[in-house]
């Protein structure tokens, strides 16, 4: 049987007049294709990075929005024809990707922002675009006094307003992650958490989907929330009172990586794709509102809405170790759903 690769699908579907109906597809020497996050990523990415690549680079990107498991799970099913040539992943998915063997190499000689970047955060198959930071937020003028621990949330004043959400994205299970280690658990024991969710689902003010929180936190129907710093500020931005707070145990944070998909067609490419990514002048526009993303160039000076103030900040928060996350958090989401969203 001949094998077919997305090059060879595409001249034929060309020569058809059908290839403007392929999704996807890259279809020209001076163009890559990139998966992004639906929402603010894309419109981000659309606004800033694309532009800026064609400026740098001469190269059109076409982006296909995708959450980051929905991104593996096509890859995966494609089966050796890469349906885009970039992934967006945090490290969840990553770990998973990784394992299953999807990435290409990173040459890390064509990046030339790569010494911009910290230490650790490009890797052989990674590079690190953007640093997410999580913690508590809350409405200061409901509650004069922050939250101080992953505890405090459920005792009054905070539990009767508070917002519950699962397992379903990474700030969502790095936050219950704390919060069971906070009542003396940890990743190989969530007995803890499990037990206090039971004790307080029936006085939280809501239980919701994880993008359900900040819309229920505009409304007034939550005061508080686990959350990331980026919405935190988007919020703010909109004139909406909320402050972060940062537990005593330390704020969280992980980083959001690009990736080239294994058998990727436009390698070139792509690596000016995730050049132009953390470049000083993409990174600096995309700091600020309405995107509000933490850079990691460190040609970068924070802009003072992100409740972060320099990358080194970065090196003294919590971090997970996603390769023994990801074999148990399927049977969390599962109990999570069953047990506390009923």
């Amino acid at each position: 049987m001949t094998k077919l690769n997305r090059r060879d699908i595409l001249a034929g579907a060309g020569a058809l007049g059908l290839a403007g109906l392929i999704p996807g597809a890259a279809r020209a020497s001076g163009s890559v294709t990139a998966a992004i996050y639906p929402g603010t990523w894309e419109e981000a990415y659309r606004a800033v990075v694309a532009p800026a690549l064609k400026k740098a680079a001469n190269v059109d990107i076409a982006f296909d929005a995708l959450f980051a498991v929905d991104q593996v799970a096509k890859v995966r099913a494609a089966r050796g024809v890469p349906p885009f040539d970039c992934f967006v992943l945090d490290p969840g998915p990553a770990a998973a990707a990784r394992a299953a063997g999807l990435f290409e190499p990173v040459d890390i000689t064509k990046l030339s922002n790569a010494p911009k970047v910290p230490a650790g955060l490009i890797t052989s198959h990674a590079v690190t675009c953007n640093a997410q930071v999580v913690g508590i937020a809350y409405n200061p003028k409901k509650f004069p006094t922050a939250p101080k621990s992953w505890t405090d949330l459920f005792q009054s004043p905070f539990v009767e307003r508070l917002g519950l959400t699962g397992f379903q994205t990474t700030f969502g299970t790095v936050s219950l992650i704390e919060m069971c280690k906070a009542f003396g658990g940890s990743e190989a024991n969530m007995e803890p958490i499990f037990t206090e969710l039971k004790k307080a689902v029936s006085k939280v003010a809501a239980v919701a989907a994880p993008a359900a929180m900040p819309g229920l936190f505009q409304q007034g129907q939550i005061d508080v929330m686990y959350t990331n710093t980026n919405t935190v500020a988007i919020l703010k931005g909109r004139g909406v009172d909320i402050a972060f707070a940062t537990p005593a145990s330390g704020a969280i944070t992980f980083q959001t990586t690009l990736h080239i998909v294994k058998g990727a067609e436009n390698i070139a490419n792509a690596h000016k794709y995730i050049d132009t990514a953390i470049s000083a002048e993409v990174q600096n526009l995309l700091q600020r509102s309405p995107y509000n993303m933490i850079p990691i160039n460190k040609d970068v000076t924070f802009v003072d809405t992100l409740d972060v103030k320099s990358i080194d900040d970065l090196a003294k928060m919590v971090t997970h170790d996603w390769t023994k996350i990801n074999p148990q958090r399927a049977a969390w989401i599962e109990r999570f759903n069953k047990e506390i969203t009923k």
